[in-house]
């Protein structure tokens, strides 16, 4: 009997061990291949998240209506529908004159600016061969070379195209055109697409919940349920709060250089709100555009720019985060820098702009999971 109880026992013990073994290897395999579909359609996936947060948004704005006035869902998110509509419909009728004039001037004075920084840094001999703002001349069209000597004949022989080169210059033309156009076409695609997404979800934002719960085992469902809720209530709270920092950094910004006497105060006032929903890099690089953009104007006004900026920067970091934000999110500076460099690298400007809301997520799972253990080792005791 002790014999074949032992045998029972190792057979037992291989068939435990087999099992372990399998399991652990499907999944290995399941993880690696979710890595995998998530690095080749990170875009997509980046794309749908964005719907998710636009649809969280506007249930955000639809609840905070409805502790004002008592409406059925679907009419108060109509209401903030049509008045995000009106106020972008207002902006575009009342100002896109003033908006195209301005991103026009914008852009001279950037490239202006960008041009003026290479050549005093080739005046101090520093190599800038790895950024070009132009192809250079000719050597034809330089008097004293040796091909501004050729004759008349020559001259009008090489300055006419032959078919060969009107043939190649006619493709390279639609295929750049071609680009322009697709690259528009997705742009204005993807807009629709989040749009879509976000109106969807935030119409029947029970429906969608109740859904992604049934997916879950019913042993786990209470735990995921308060992990979801959890998520949500820490999105709207941020989302509510990046709005109104976005307008107040575009109000004082705007504001701040119209009284310098910046050009272009109102394109880079819209530009500094909507790159102030990228933490930290996005006030960096709306600092150096504003800084650029008011160069031209001489440096007294670069310097008032400059300031302006710390200062709406300091608004941004010792005022309103800790003031409006102090409930939603609490994440070290150093970690959400360092998490958005490692998203903006690894996904490009997708994984920069998203990374803030990734991580509340990540932070929500840490912080339920850290709260189980702590529970669970308190029980005991």
């Amino acid at each position: 009997m002790t014999v074949a109880g032992s045998a029972d026992n190792r057979l037992q013990a291989r068939i435990d061990l087999a099992w372990a073994i399998s399991v652990g290897g499907i999944g290995i395999v399941a993880f690696a291949s979710l890595l995998l579909f998530t690095w080749y359609f990170a875009a997509t996936l980046f794309l749908i998240f964005a719907g998710v947060l636009l649809g969280v948004a506007l249930n955000a704005m639809t609840n905070r209506l409805g502790r004002i006035v008592r409406l059925p869902h679907s009419l108060r998110l109509t209401i903030v529908c049509l008045v995000l509509a009106g106020l972008l419909s207002g902006i575009v009728f009342l100002g896109g004159a003033t908006i195209a004039q301005q991103a026009a001037v914008l852009s001279d004075t950037i490239k202006s600016q960008l041009v003026g920084v290479k050549a005093f840094l080739e005046r101090n001999g520093i190599d800038t061969s790895y950024f070009e703002f132009g192809n250079p001349p000719a050597a034809s069209a330089i008097p004293g070379t040796p091909g501004a000597a050729a004759t008349p004949s020559a001259a009008v022989t090489h300055s006419l195209p032959g078919a060969g080169a009107l043939a190649s210059s006619g493709g390279a033309i639609v295929s750049q055109t071609l680009k322009v156009l697709l690259g528009t076409v997705s742009a204005v695609g993807n807009f629709f697409i989040v749009l879509f997404l976000g109106l969807t979800f935030a119409a029947q934002p029970s429906v969608y919940r109740k859904g992604l719960l049934y997916l879950a085992p019913a042993r786990h469902r209470a735990g995921i349920t308060a992990i979801v809720d959890r998520i949500g209530e820490t999105l709207e709270r941020w989302l509510i709060a990046q709005i109104i920092t976005m307008a107040a950094v575009f109000a004082v910004t705007w504001i701040g250089l119209s009284i310098i006497g910046i050009q272009s105060s109102f394109i880079l006032g819209i530009q500094a709100g909507l790159l102030a929903f990228i933490p930290t890099v996005g006030a960096l690089l709306a600092g150096v555009i504003v800084v650029l953009a008011s160069l031209a104007s001489g440096w007294v006004a670069a310097a008032s720019a400059f300031a302006l900026f710390l200062g709406v920067h300091a608004m941004e970091s010792y005022i309103l985060t800790p003031i409006i934000q102090r409930q939603a999110l609490d994440i070290p500076p150093a970690t959400l820098f360092g998490f958005q460099i490692l998203l903006g690298v690894v996904f490009g400007i997708w994984g920069l702009a998203l990374a803030l809301p990734l991580m509340a997520i990540v932070k929500v799972l840490i912080d339920h999971f850290k709260a189980d253990n702590t529970e669970a080792g308190a029980a005991p005791a």
